[in-house]
């Protein structure tokens, strides 16, 4: 097992420096250079501090025991932390189960926030228990991540060696497809983003779309097939260009209700008239869904229960559940709303 004087001889620093990056002491001035090289040499000989020695079971534990125990989130965001209704939903089904069970969130970060080596190495320079994962992460920040967490239950996540909780990407897009083909649409365009393999015909739901599109022997026009990245001016500007080109569709499935809302938004400010001329369902079924204009038929993902079910998943981890990795999918519906 590396000691703090192996970490001090790989950084070429003194045993002191070390304990003062480790414990974020911010007494004496040092170089952001000199605390990269400290927290590179923790990482590399996986050190771990005496004072937090991972808790290996819960069986039976006591309240000081529980206390003990640090549980973390990492949310997938892509600007602001607090901004996506989803992962806040899914975020408080998290925090109130947890509670239920006498624990707390020790800590949230977000994926883009993690890629900052000086904020990963610091965030778990102190031994975590536990990690809700909402985010697949890139391979090296992954993979540093598993090595200093024992147990992880991912939301979503690409990753196979961990538990993880979500709903049916594939079938969903087929459900609201469908819907709009139900409704006599034959022109469809689908509205999503890039997710970790950068390419948004890589996504379940483009796919399921794709799909069913192609089962029912209609056209896919790439022109119609919007990466916004989930960002929504993104996507209001690219579906302005749509209608200021008169080359819109006459529906369109978005992956995300916020993204919907933005296409709603483009459409109102072009005088399109929703559901008559384009029609639109989203994804998710966020609260504000009801009150867009019109209010936005959807896919309703059980977002609070998804949180709920990646804590208890967690805690049996902890308390020694030993099984192969599980993917529990949870069931969705369909929303019909005057959008559509």
């Amino acid at each position: 097992m590396s000691t703090i004087r192996d970490v001090a001889t790989l950084a070429n620093v003194s045993t002191a420096t070390v304990s003062r990056v480790l414990n974020n002491d911010t007494t004496y001035k040092m170089t952001n250079e000199t605390r990269a090289k400290v927290w590179q040499a923790v990482n590399q000989l996986n050190y771990k501090t005496n004072s937090t020695s991972r808790i290996q079971t819960l069986n039976g534990a006591s309240s000081t025991n529980k206390s003990n125990v640090k549980i973390g989130c990492v949310l997938s965001v892509t600007k602001q932390k607090y901004n996506d209704p989803y992962f806040m939903s899914i975020l408080s089904g998290v925090e109130a189960q947890l509670l239920s069970k006498g624990y707390e969130i020790s800590f949230i970060k977000t994926g883009p926030e993690l890629e900052d080596k000086n904020k990963l190495y610091s965030t778990f320079s102190e031994s975590i228990t536990g990690l809700v994962l909402m985010e697949s992460l890139n391979s090296e920040t992954y993979e540093y991540v598993r090595k200093q967490v024992p147990y992880i239950v991912g939301i979503d996540t690409q990753r196979g060696d961990i538990d993880n909780v979500g709903y049916d990407h594939y079938n969903v897009a087929t459900m609201a497809v469908q819907h709009l083909i139900e409704r006599g649409n034959k022109e469809i365009g689908f509205i999503g983003g890039s997710g970790i393999k950068g390419n948004i015909r890589e996504s379940q739901r483009y796919k399921g779309y794709f799909a069913t599109m192609h089962a029912a022997g209609l056209t896919v026009n790439p022109d119609w097939v919007i990466d916004c990245m989930w960002d929504e001016i993104t996507c209001i500007d690219k579906i302005n260009h749509l209608c200021q080109t008169k080359n819109c569709p006459s529906a369109f499935f978005a992956a995300s209700d916020l993204m919907a809302m933005a296409a709603l938004n483009s459409l109102y400010f072009n005088g399109i008239a929703v559901p008559t001329e384009v029609a639109v369902i989203g994804l998710s079924n966020i609260e504000v869904s009801k009150y867009s204009n019109p209010p936005l038929s959807t896919i309703e993902v059980p977002t609070k229960e998804i949180g709920m079910v990646a804590v208890d998943l967690l805690l049996a981890r902890i308390n020694g559940d030993k099984l192969l990795p599980k993917k529990v999918i949870l069931p969705t519906n369909l929303i019909i709303r005057s959008s559509t």
